[in-house]
């Protein structure tokens, strides 16, 4: 402990969860670099000292990741391979006091609003002028947008507004200047993300500015893609769409997560639609947009579910062949009103029905991929992996959706847009070649 008592400090970031989380991460890293604190993402060779563990606590596979990641650290720590342990997120905002009892070794915990005084564990000023600013934890040539923070939905099985509070808007101006900052560091793609993208501008402007953030965006020189995730269908705003018409580099692209199909379970959710208007909206986008990619999430397994819920789900998913889809099994969080229902589909029900979802999906997902083969399409090269180029294109976003495996006889360029023709086609993924 003494040699390293002489070295500089080194803060290795570990960041579980969503891309929320991800920001967050890359905010602190961005601060502590200002304080002149060596910092890392994920660190790979072990030569740091302290561990600022960012955890999420959204549904119990993600509570027992964060929580075994910790024990992982303290375990470091005893050993004398780590001088501290901080743990921050979702899971320290909503769980601190039953934690600090439970693992006692970890230094300090913090929640999801408490940066600055984080800092100051590292004798490091919260610099106020750094809004915005940022050391990236993804490639360089993509980044996320956080545009807000918190949500004032009351859906009945979400925890976030227990750990991220209400909504709160940031200033477009803000959002655009951080935008110009991110091109200038070299990204050529900006995800916008929220806890309900749809919702924004209504604390600060008394008015739905999502579309008139999109044209601000837009208009920032060097920007190739902007890609929306997690809209909201309840009064979804269908001025976004005639933007994103309008805009060339605004991705044909739209994550809506809907949850559910039947009215028996969107009123039990408390999603504030019904299925006829979720028929509507999903009518209305694609009438506007012909060919735009629909991605969403679906919750499997929800009290009071019954087979006939699920079917009905399946059969509004054939219907309306949503490009993406993603399934959660339903999590009882207590705080949520969801918890004062009994949970009675059982763990391993709620897993068959989560897959019974996801095969007819398979199959439509197949069925459009192989519709891409012939087509060529502007592809922006992700990565070189085990020989092959991976990309995606305006209709996949990171880690979620399809990618495609480039076949090249030189060298590509990552980072760099390329045209590829599609050769085949697979459930998820899909292969091509350079033209």
């Amino acid at each position: 402990m003494k040699a390293r008592s002489l070295k500089k400090d080194k803060v290795n970031i570990i960041t579980l969860g969503c891309s929320k989380n991800m920001v967050d991460s890359e905010v602190l890293s961005g601060q502590l670099n200002a304080n002149n604190i060596d910092v890392v993402h994920e660190n790979k060779r072990s030569d740091h000292n302290i561990v600022v563990v960012n955890t999420c606590g959204f549904i119990d596979k993600a509570k027992e990741e964060s929580v075994n990641t910790i024990i992982e650290q303290i375990e470091l720590k005893k050993k004398g391979r780590l001088d501290k342990v901080y743990v921050t997120g979702c899971l320290s905002q909503r769980y601190r006091d039953d934690l600090e009892k439970e693992i006692p070794e970890v230094d300090a915990w913090f929640g999801t609003m408490e940066l600055p005084l984080m800092l100051k564990q590292f004798e490091a000023d919260y610099k106020s002028e750094l809004i915005g600013e940022r050391l990236l934890a993804t490639p360089k040539h993509y980044a996320y947008l956080k545009i807000s923070e918190g949500c004032n939905r009351t859906c009945a099985f979400c925890a976030i507004p227990l750990m991220r509070g209400n909504h709160i808007s940031r200033p477009f101006e803000e959002l655009v200047r951080e935008a110009e900052r991110l091109v200038k560091m070299g990204v050529k793609e900006i995800m916008l993300i929220a806890q309900e993208l749809t919702y924004y501008g209504l604390d600060i402007y008394k008015k739905r500015m999502l579309p008139d953030l999109l044209k601000h965006l837009s208009d920032v020189e060097g920007l190739a893609w902007i890609r929306l995730h997690y809209a909201y269908p309840s009064k979804f705003p269908l001025e976004i769409l005639d933007v994103m018409k309008e805009r060339e580099n605004i991705c044909n692209y739209l994550d809506m997560p809907l949850q559910h199909a039947s009215d028996h379970m969107l009123k039990a959710m408390r999603r504030q639609i019904t299925k006829t208007e979720m028929n509507e909206l999903v009518n209305a986008i694609r009438e506007k947009i012909p060919g735009i990619c629909l991605r969403t999430t679906l919750i499997a397994g929800f009290p009071g579910e019954t087979e006939n819920d699920v079917d009905e789900l399946k059969e509004f998913l054939a219907h309306h062949r949503f490009d993406r889809v993603g399934i959660f099994t339903y999590s009882h969080e207590e705080g949520t009103s969801g918890f004062e229902l009994k949970d009675d589909v059982s763990p391993a029900e709620k897993q068959n029905r989560a897959e019974e979802i996801m095969e007819v999906q398979q199959e439509i997902s197949y069925e459009k991929n192989q519709e891409k083969i012939g087509q060529v399409f502007k592809t922006l090269i992700d990565k070189k992996e085990a020989g092959r180029y991976l990309g995606r294109t305006e209709f996949d976003s990171v880690e979620v959706d399809n990618e495609v495996n480039i076949h090249a006889e030189k060298k590509l360029p990552v980072g760099e847009f390329v045209n590829v023709k599609i050769t085949k086609a697979y459930d998820y993924d899909i292969e091509g070649v350079v033209i």
